[in-house]
Protein backbone atom coordinates (compact mmCIF):
# COMPACT_ATOMS: atom_id res chain seq x y z
CA UNK A 1 0.00 0.00 0.00
CA UNK A 2 2.82 2.41 0.82
CA UNK A 3 4.23 1.79 -2.67
CA UNK A 4 0.90 2.75 -4.28
CA UNK A 5 0.63 5.84 -2.07
CA UNK A 6 4.13 6.87 -3.10
CA UNK A 7 3.21 6.58 -6.78
CA UNK A 8 0.03 8.58 -6.32
CA UNK A 9 1.76 11.37 -4.42
CA UNK A 10 4.27 11.37 -7.28
CA UNK A 11 1.36 12.43 -9.51
CA UNK A 12 0.82 15.50 -7.35
CA UNK A 13 -1.79 14.23 -4.91
CA UNK A 14 -1.40 14.78 -1.19
CA UNK A 15 -1.13 11.72 1.04
CA UNK A 16 -4.63 12.37 2.42
CA UNK A 17 -6.07 12.69 -1.10
CA UNK A 18 -4.44 9.41 -2.14
CA UNK A 19 -5.68 7.61 0.98
CA UNK A 20 -9.22 8.91 0.44
CA UNK A 21 -9.34 7.81 -3.19
CA UNK A 22 -7.95 4.35 -2.33
CA UNK A 23 -10.52 3.99 0.45
CA UNK A 24 -13.33 4.66 -2.00
CA UNK A 25 -11.90 2.16 -4.48
CA UNK A 26 -12.14 -0.49 -1.79
CA UNK A 27 -15.62 0.46 -0.56
CA UNK A 28 -18.15 2.79 -2.14
CA UNK A 29 -20.48 4.56 -2.07
CA UNK A 30 -19.39 5.79 1.36
CA UNK A 31 -20.18 8.72 3.62
CA UNK A 32 -17.53 11.17 4.76
CA UNK A 33 -17.57 9.55 8.18
CA UNK A 34 -17.04 6.09 6.70
CA UNK A 35 -14.26 7.30 4.42
CA UNK A 36 -12.44 8.99 7.28
CA UNK A 37 -12.74 5.87 9.42
CA UNK A 38 -11.45 3.50 6.73
CA UNK A 39 -8.79 5.76 5.23
CA UNK A 40 -7.19 7.07 8.39
CA UNK A 41 -7.69 10.69 7.29
CA UNK A 42 -8.55 12.85 10.35
CA UNK A 43 -12.23 13.81 10.59
CA UNK A 44 -11.18 17.46 10.73
CA UNK A 45 -9.66 17.11 7.25
CA UNK A 46 -11.94 14.67 5.44
CA UNK A 47 -14.50 17.20 4.14
CA UNK A 48 -11.74 19.45 2.79
CA UNK A 49 -10.11 16.47 1.06
CA UNK A 50 -13.42 15.29 -0.45
CA UNK A 51 -14.04 18.79 -1.80
CA UNK A 52 -10.59 18.88 -3.44
CA UNK A 53 -11.02 15.44 -5.01
CA UNK A 54 -14.46 16.45 -6.31
CA UNK A 55 -12.97 19.58 -7.90
CA UNK A 56 -10.22 17.45 -9.47
CA UNK A 57 -12.87 15.15 -10.93
CA UNK A 58 -11.58 12.10 -9.09
CA UNK A 59 -14.75 11.40 -7.10
CA UNK A 60 -18.47 12.08 -7.48
CA UNK A 61 -21.43 12.56 -5.15
CA UNK A 62 -24.12 9.97 -5.79
CA UNK A 63 -26.59 10.82 -3.00
CA UNK A 64 -27.30 14.50 -2.60
CA UNK A 65 -29.75 14.13 0.30
CA UNK A 66 -28.95 15.01 3.90
CA UNK A 67 -26.19 12.38 4.07
CA UNK A 68 -23.92 12.59 1.06
CA UNK A 69 -22.18 9.55 -0.30
CA UNK A 70 -19.14 9.46 -2.57
CA UNK A 71 -17.84 7.17 -5.31
CA UNK A 72 -14.50 7.22 -7.14
CA UNK A 73 -14.20 7.65 -10.86
CA UNK A 74 -12.77 4.66 -12.71
CA UNK A 75 -8.95 4.43 -12.32
CA UNK A 76 -8.50 4.33 -16.10
CA UNK A 77 -10.47 7.55 -16.48
CA UNK A 78 -8.46 9.20 -13.70
CA UNK A 79 -5.09 8.12 -15.10
CA UNK A 80 -5.97 8.97 -18.71
CA UNK A 81 -7.15 12.41 -17.65
CA UNK A 82 -3.95 12.93 -15.68
CA UNK A 83 -1.85 11.79 -18.65
CA UNK A 84 -3.56 14.24 -20.99
CA UNK A 85 -3.12 17.10 -18.54
CA UNK A 86 0.54 16.20 -18.01
CA UNK A 87 1.22 15.99 -21.74
CA UNK A 88 -0.36 19.41 -22.32
CA UNK A 89 1.65 20.88 -19.46
CA UNK A 90 4.88 19.32 -20.71
CA UNK A 91 4.39 20.60 -24.26
CA UNK A 92 3.51 24.08 -23.03
CA UNK A 93 6.51 24.08 -20.69
CA UNK A 94 8.77 22.82 -23.47
CA UNK A 95 7.92 25.85 -25.61
CA UNK A 96 8.40 28.22 -22.69
CA UNK A 97 11.76 26.73 -21.76
CA UNK A 98 12.99 26.71 -25.36
CA UNK A 99 12.06 30.37 -25.66
CA UNK A 100 14.12 31.10 -22.57
CA UNK A 101 16.97 28.96 -23.86
CA UNK A 102 17.04 30.91 -27.11
CA UNK A 103 17.82 34.03 -25.10
CA UNK A 104 20.83 32.56 -23.25
CA UNK A 105 24.39 33.37 -24.16
CA UNK A 106 24.95 31.21 -27.22
CA UNK A 107 28.69 31.14 -26.54
CA UNK A 108 28.10 28.84 -23.56
CA UNK A 109 29.49 25.31 -23.63
CA UNK A 110 27.81 22.78 -21.34
CA UNK A 111 30.01 20.02 -19.99
CA UNK A 112 28.70 16.44 -19.94
CA UNK A 113 30.21 13.67 -17.82
CA UNK A 114 27.32 11.17 -17.70
CA UNK A 115 27.03 8.57 -20.48
CA UNK A 116 23.23 8.25 -20.39
CA UNK A 117 22.83 12.03 -20.56
CA UNK A 118 25.33 12.19 -23.43
CA UNK A 119 23.25 9.71 -25.43
CA UNK A 120 19.95 11.35 -24.48
CA UNK A 121 21.33 14.66 -25.74
CA UNK A 122 22.50 13.04 -28.97
CA UNK A 123 19.04 11.59 -29.56
CA UNK A 124 17.45 14.95 -28.77
CA UNK A 125 19.67 16.81 -31.23
CA UNK A 126 18.80 14.40 -34.03
CA UNK A 127 15.09 14.29 -33.13
CA UNK A 128 14.84 18.10 -33.28
CA UNK A 129 16.68 18.47 -36.59
CA UNK A 130 14.68 19.77 -39.54
CA UNK A 131 17.28 20.05 -42.34
CA UNK A 132 20.63 18.32 -41.81
CA UNK A 133 22.35 15.95 -39.39
CA UNK A 134 26.07 15.13 -39.41
CA UNK A 135 27.19 12.28 -37.15
CA UNK A 136 30.55 10.70 -36.38
CA UNK A 137 30.04 7.60 -34.26
CA UNK A 138 31.13 4.09 -33.23
CA UNK A 139 29.08 0.89 -33.26
CA UNK A 140 28.08 0.99 -29.57
CA UNK A 141 26.57 4.45 -29.85
CA UNK A 142 25.17 4.05 -33.36
CA UNK A 143 22.98 1.16 -32.19
CA UNK A 144 21.33 3.55 -29.72
CA UNK A 145 20.82 6.27 -32.34
CA UNK A 146 19.56 4.27 -35.32
CA UNK A 147 15.88 4.58 -34.50
CA UNK A 148 15.92 8.35 -34.13
CA UNK A 149 18.12 8.62 -37.24
CA UNK A 150 15.54 6.67 -39.26
CA UNK A 151 12.83 8.97 -37.97
CA UNK A 152 14.89 11.96 -39.13
CA UNK A 153 15.17 10.45 -42.60
CA UNK A 154 11.41 9.99 -42.69
CA UNK A 155 11.15 13.75 -42.06
CA UNK A 156 13.35 14.27 -45.16
CA UNK A 157 16.32 15.37 -43.06
CA UNK A 158 19.63 14.94 -44.91
CA UNK A 159 21.79 12.59 -42.85
CA UNK A 160 25.51 11.84 -43.08
CA UNK A 161 27.29 9.30 -40.86
CA UNK A 162 31.01 8.65 -40.48
CA UNK A 163 31.18 5.24 -38.83
CA UNK A 164 34.24 3.72 -37.18
CA UNK A 165 34.29 0.00 -37.94
CA UNK A 166 31.98 -2.33 -39.81
CA UNK A 167 28.28 -1.50 -39.91
CA UNK A 168 25.16 -2.70 -41.68
CA UNK A 169 23.27 0.54 -41.18
CA UNK A 170 21.89 2.30 -44.21
CA UNK A 171 20.57 5.35 -42.40
CA UNK A 172 21.41 8.12 -44.83
CA UNK A 173 24.82 8.44 -46.47
CA UNK A 174 27.29 6.28 -44.53
CA UNK A 175 31.07 6.48 -44.75
CA UNK A 176 33.11 3.75 -43.06
CA UNK A 177 36.35 4.85 -41.42
CA UNK A 178 39.07 2.31 -42.38
CA UNK A 179 41.44 2.54 -39.38
CA UNK A 180 39.15 2.55 -36.34
CA UNK A 181 41.62 0.58 -34.22
CA UNK A 182 44.32 3.19 -34.77
CA UNK A 183 41.92 5.99 -33.90
CA UNK A 184 40.81 4.15 -30.76
CA UNK A 185 44.41 3.80 -29.59
CA UNK A 186 45.12 7.46 -30.27
CA UNK A 187 42.05 8.66 -28.35
CA UNK A 188 42.06 5.85 -25.79
CA UNK A 189 38.33 5.56 -26.33
CA UNK A 190 35.37 6.04 -28.67
CA UNK A 191 34.24 9.41 -29.94
CA UNK A 192 30.86 10.83 -30.87
CA UNK A 193 30.05 14.06 -32.70
CA UNK A 194 26.58 15.18 -33.77
CA UNK A 195 25.67 18.43 -35.50
CA UNK A 196 22.09 19.37 -36.33
CA UNK A 197 20.99 22.08 -38.78
CA UNK A 198 24.36 23.87 -38.28
CA UNK A 199 22.67 25.08 -35.10
CA UNK A 200 23.78 22.87 -32.22
CA UNK A 201 26.58 20.42 -31.59
CA UNK A 202 27.40 17.58 -29.24
CA UNK A 203 30.92 16.20 -28.89
CA UNK A 204 32.15 13.54 -26.51
CA UNK A 205 34.69 10.81 -25.80
CA UNK A 206 33.81 7.58 -24.05
CA UNK A 207 37.02 6.36 -22.45
CA UNK A 208 37.85 2.88 -21.22
CA UNK A 209 36.01 1.88 -18.06
CA UNK A 210 33.11 4.24 -18.86
CA UNK A 211 34.52 7.68 -18.09
CA UNK A 212 32.90 10.35 -20.28
CA UNK A 213 34.05 13.81 -21.31
CA UNK A 214 31.63 15.68 -23.53
CA UNK A 215 30.11 19.05 -24.33
CA UNK A 216 27.02 20.56 -25.94
CA UNK A 217 26.80 24.06 -27.39
CA UNK A 218 25.21 26.42 -29.89
CA UNK A 219 28.43 28.38 -30.16
CA UNK A 220 29.03 29.14 -33.84
CA UNK A 221 32.76 28.54 -33.63
CA UNK A 222 32.27 25.21 -31.89
CA UNK A 223 29.69 24.16 -34.49
CA UNK A 224 31.98 25.10 -37.39
CA UNK A 225 34.87 23.09 -35.95
CA UNK A 226 32.64 20.03 -35.50
CA UNK A 227 31.13 20.29 -38.98
CA UNK A 228 34.55 20.71 -40.57
CA UNK A 229 35.84 17.70 -38.62
CA UNK A 230 33.09 15.45 -40.00
CA UNK A 231 33.27 16.92 -43.50
CA UNK A 232 37.04 16.44 -43.55
CA UNK A 233 36.60 12.76 -42.66
CA UNK A 234 34.05 12.42 -45.47
CA UNK A 235 36.48 13.95 -47.95
CA UNK A 236 39.18 11.49 -46.85
CA UNK A 237 36.78 8.53 -47.03
CA UNK A 238 35.89 9.43 -50.62
CA UNK A 239 39.55 9.68 -51.57
CA UNK A 240 40.47 6.40 -49.84
CA UNK A 241 37.58 4.57 -51.49
CA UNK A 242 38.94 5.49 -54.90
CA UNK A 243 42.70 5.55 -54.33
CA UNK A 244 43.28 3.14 -51.42
CA UNK A 245 45.98 1.06 -53.16
CA UNK A 246 47.95 4.11 -54.27
CA UNK A 247 47.71 5.75 -50.85
CA UNK A 248 49.04 2.63 -49.14
CA UNK A 249 51.92 2.43 -51.60
CA UNK A 250 52.84 6.04 -50.88
CA UNK A 251 52.07 6.34 -47.15
CA UNK A 252 52.00 2.80 -45.66
CA UNK A 253 49.35 0.18 -44.95
CA UNK A 254 47.81 2.20 -42.10
CA UNK A 255 48.54 5.55 -43.83
CA UNK A 256 51.18 6.17 -41.15
CA UNK A 257 53.05 8.74 -43.18
CA UNK A 258 49.85 10.48 -44.21
CA UNK A 259 48.79 10.84 -40.57
CA UNK A 260 52.17 12.21 -39.48
CA UNK A 261 51.35 15.92 -39.54
CA UNK A 262 54.82 16.95 -38.39
CA UNK A 263 56.55 15.53 -41.43
CA UNK A 264 55.71 15.45 -45.13
CA UNK A 265 57.21 12.11 -46.14
CA UNK A 266 56.33 9.02 -48.16
CA UNK A 267 57.29 5.37 -47.88
CA UNK A 268 60.74 4.89 -49.32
Amino acid sequence: MKFILSKMTGLGLSEYEAKTYLSLLRESPSTAYEIGKHSGVPSSKIYEILKKLTEKGMISIVDNRKTKKYVPIDPDDFLNKHRRMTERTVESLRKDLLNIQDTINLSSVWNITDYDYLMDKARSIIANASRTVLVSVWKEELEQLEEVMKEALNRKVQLVTVHFGLTKTRSGQVYQHPIEDTIYQEKNGRGIVAVADSREVLMGTIFKYGRVEGAWSRNRGFITVAEDYIKHDVYIMKIIKRYDRLLKERFGNRYEKLRDIFNDEEVL
